[in-house]
C-alpha cells in the first residue's frame, strides 16, 4: 500500500508533513519535499498574493511534489449576542492587560477555499491539494481535479472517510484524536464519536478502496512502523517538525514543546471557536478548554488576539494557541531533513516485519 501512495503522490517516501498554519511557511515544505516526503503549505491564513508568493518560493526551492492545504468550513453568520458574551467572558483579562474592549476588532481569521484561491492555484496546478473540514463544492473540486492535482482530505470518523471517498478524495487522512491542531471533523460536532489513531485507522483501511494515511500521535520510526502494520498506506506527521529551524514556531511555543507542559494537551475551542489540540495553558484552564462562550469558528480568534499579543510581549504563552499533538517526544530541534530520515526508518521496519515469516516450515 505504501508503494501505492508513493505512486499517487510522486514522492520517494509515503510520508506527508502536516500543514500547520501559523507555525510554518514555504521553507518547511521545501525541506520536507527535498528530503523525500510530501511538504505541505497551509493556506487558510493566507491571502491570494501570499499564496502566490509562497508557492513560487516552493517551486524555486524544490522540483519535488508538494501539497497546498485549505479549510472548507462555511463562514458563520455574525452573531452579535454570542460575540458580546465572548467579550464579556474575556473582560477580566482585558482589564488585567489594560485593553479597551472597544478597540478589539473583528475578523474571520481563517478563509475557506473559494474561487479566488482556486484562481491562484490555477497558475501553478499543484501536484497535491489537501482539505480540512470536508471538501469544497463540486464545482471547485472539479477545477482542482482538472489540473491533475491529487486530492487528500481528513476524516475523524468512518462515516466521514466514506463520505470523502464517495465525493472525490484520492486518499483519506485518518486523523486520530491524538493529533495536534484543529480537528478535521465535518459531519458531526460530537467529539465522543472520534477515535484514537490506532482505533480509527484499521476501520478505514477495511472499508475504503482509496489509500489511508495515518495521522495523530506518530512521532518516531516505531510509530510509523505501527501505523503501517495496521494497514496504513503512509503517515502524516506534524508535531515532530515544530522545532525544526525551517518552522516559524515562536520561541514561547518552542520552549513549551521542550518542557514538561507538553505532556498535558487538550482539545480547546477558546482560540478559534473550533476544537483543536494544544498544550494546556492559563486561558484553557481558567475558561475551560471547551465552552459555549466562544463564537463559531473562526470568529473567536479576534476576541483573544489582543490578549495573546500583550501576553507574548511580556514573555508569556498564557493566551497563545500552543498547538501540539499528544506525543511530542519526537519533536526535536533538528533540520527537517533529519526528522524525515529518522521517521523513514519506520518504513524499513515495516517492510522487514512483513518479509519475515515466523511460521516454522
Amino acid at each position: 500500500m505504501h508503494l501505492t501512495l508513493q505512486t499517487l503522490l510522486g514522492t520517494a517516501l509515503p510520508l506527508a508533513q502536516a500543514p500547520m498554519a501559523g507555525v510554518q511557511g514555504s521553507a518547511l515544505a521545501i525541506a520536507v519535499s527535498n528530503a523525500g516526503g510530501l511538504g505541505s503549505l497551509p493556506c487558510a491564513m493566507l491571502g491570494a498574493d501570499a499564496i502566490r508568493s509562497e508557492i513560487t518560493a516552493i517551486r524555486a526551492g524544490t522540483d519535488k511534489p508538494y501539497n497546498v492545504n485549505f479549510f472548507c468550513h462555511t463562514p458563520p453568520e455574525p452573531d452579535a449576542a454570542r460575540d458580546a458574551a465572548w467579550r464579556s467572558a474575556l473582560a477580566p483579562y482585558y482589564r488585567e492587560f489594560d485593553i479597551d474592549p472597544k478597540s478589539v476588532g473583528a475578523g474571520p481569521g481563517r478563509n475557506p477555499f473559494d474561487e479566488a484561491a482556486a484562481a491562484v492555484l490555477a497558475e501553478f496546478e499543484p501536484p497535491v491539494v489537501s482539505f480540512h473540514f470536508g471538501l469544497p463544492s463540486p464545482a471547485l473540486l472539479a477545477k482542482v481535479k482538472r489540473w491533475g492535482s491529487k486530492v487528500l482530505a481528513s476524516a475523524t470518523t468512518l462515516d466521514e472517510a466514506l463520505w470523502l471517498e464517495a465525493h472525490g478524495a484520492d486518499a483519506v487522512i485518518a486523523q486520530g484524536l491524538e493529533a495536534g491542531g484543529h480537528r478535521g471533523h465535518f459531519l458531526s460536532h460530537d467529539l465522543t464519536r472520534q477515535l484514537g489513531t490506532f482505533a480509527l485507522l484499521p476501520q478505514l483501511v477495511r472499508a475504503l478502496k482509496v489509500p489511508v494515511i495515518a495521522a495523530g500521535g506518530i512521532a518516531d520510526a516505531d510509530g510509523v512502523a505501527a501505523a503501517m502494520a495496521l494497514g496504513a498506506a503512509g503517515v502524516q506527521v506534524g508535531t515532530a517538525f515544530l522545532l525544526c529551524p525551517e518552522a516559524t514556531t515562536t520561541n514561547l511555543h518552542r520552549a513549551a514543546l521542550q518542557s514538561e507542559a507538553a505532556r498535558h494537551t487538550a482539545l480547546t475551542n477558546v482560540f478559534t471557536g473550533r476544537p483543536a489540540r494544544g498544550i494546556v495553558n492559563r486561558v484553557m484552564r481558567e475558561l475551560g478548554p471547551i465552552g459555549t462562550a466562544p463564537p463559531e469558528f473562526p470568529m473567536a480568534t479576534a476576541g483573544i488576539a489582543p490578549l495573546r499579543a500583550k501576553a507574548e510581549a511580556q514573555g508569556s504563552g498564557d493566551f497563545s494557541p500552543l498547538w501540539s499533538g499528544q506525543n511530542a517526544t519526537g519533536c526535536k530541534p533538528l533540520p527537517a531533513h533529519d526528522i524525515v530520515q529518522s521517521l523513514a526508518k519506520g518504513f524499513a521496519q515495516s517492510l522487514l516485519s512483513h518479509s519475515f515469516d515466523p511460521t516454522p516450515p
